[in-house]
């Protein structure tokens, strides 16, 4: 027992001093004790080395099974805790905004592009973010910081330890909890005067029209193509605009894409999606880490743009950066009259 205590100890010890993340020291402690486990059941009774580490693998059953209880139980009040914030997150009253809401968002008010009656439509307006990675963390936190009143977040996947290299809005004690709850838990905890709605879900065909419907504005950070292409067609049918946006290594690239006021779609600008080997994952490919903040940060500015009626937006442009030589290269996109999904005229086919 004293042999594993120490251990154990030396290796919680090592990874402080490495600065090895919280949940990955718990998965080096569980390793050590199925590793004893392990020991127990290969080596006969007697032993030395049995001896030397308890003398029982019934006790230290006990101990994995309390550690799984443990840690169900972690697991649990996470997702209860999710659950009410998303239930009791307030929602924001449509008349008159409190003192400390015209404090927050007096640099707003300020402006002679958005004022109060700007920042109303904020407060009113309803933005779906579809993905809460890269793209999707940096929006979804300007746009909570904003004041818009409601947003919705959809993402299937969960945090992971690789992600928090440019994923800033998750920490890394939410990592393994749905990338949907960790945004809702910041955004939240940023701003409790907006109202955050987390699907933890993949964005299909069977609930892309009816999710569509409850929101103003659609912004497209997801990381494949099939996705993309469902999340153009259907804002081309709901008839909302959408700001999409992609990036690989050291480039990016943003439009906006709103047919039912002439400018083209995200299909009559990339008809096919390219081949999959031409186009690698941030995984195989790499992304510098502050990239997804930049582009991200004006997805949110064109939004914040399209609901104030401020200034003018990227219909009917592609904007390119590219970082690693700090240059920024506007193209000018036209609808496309063989397009597929618009036809080129803002046309909206049931999805």
């Amino acid at each position: 027992m004293i042999m594993v205590g120490a251990m154990a100890a030396t290796l919680w010890g090592i990874g402080i001093a490495m600065k090895v993340p919280y949940a990955v020291r718990w998965n080096m402690m569980g390793i050590l004790l199925v590793g004893v486990m392990v020991i127990h059941v290969i080596l006969p009774n007697g032993h030395p080395l049995r001896m030397a580490t308890g003398g029982d693998a019934r006790l230290w059953g006990i101990l994995i099974a309390f550690g799984f209880m443990v840690w169900g139980y972690r697991k649990f009040l996470g997702s209860l805790r999710a659950r009410v914030a998303e239930k009791t997150t307030p929602v924001p009253s449509s008349d008159t905004f409190s003192e400390t809401e015209l404090d927050r968002y007096a640099r707003h008010i300020i402006l002679r592009e958005v004022g109060g009656p700007g920042q109303k439509a904020l407060r009113n307006a309803r933005v779906l973010v579809v993905g809460a990675g890269g793209l999707g963390a940096p929006a979804l936190q300007y746009l909570a910081a904003a004041g818009v009143g409601t947003i919705g977040v959809i993402d299937v996947d969960v945090v992971e330890n690789a992600n928090l290299q440019r994923q800033i809005i998750h920490l890394d004690r939410n990592i393994g909890m749905p990338k949907v709850h960790s945004a809702a838990e910041a955004m939240t905890a940023q701003n409790p005067f907006v109202t955050v709605r987390p699907y933890h879900r993949r964005l299909t065909e069977d609930i892309a029209g009816d999710l569509f419907d409850d929101y103003d504005l659609v912004l497209d950070g997801t990381d494949n193509f099939d996705t993309r292409y469902l999340v153009n067609r259907t804002a081309v049918a709901k008839r909302r605009p959408l700001i999409a946006a992609a990036l690989t290594q050291w480039e990016g690239q943003i439009s906006l894409y709103d047919p039912a006021h002439g400018t083209p779609c995200y299909e009559c600008v990339f008809p096919t999606a390219p081949d999959a080997a031409l186009v690698p994952s941030c995984a195989e490919a790499g992304v510098i880490g502050p990239l997804p903040g930049v582009i991200g940060a004006m997805m949110a500015v064109e939004a914040l743009k399209i609901l104030t009626g401020a200034g003018e937006g990227l219909g009917g442009r592609l904007l390119i950066y590219d970082a690693l030589y700090a240059q920024t290269r506007i193209i000018g996109i036209k609808p496309r009259g063989d397009c597929a999904a618009c036809g080129g005229k803002g046309l909206h086919a049931q999805v």
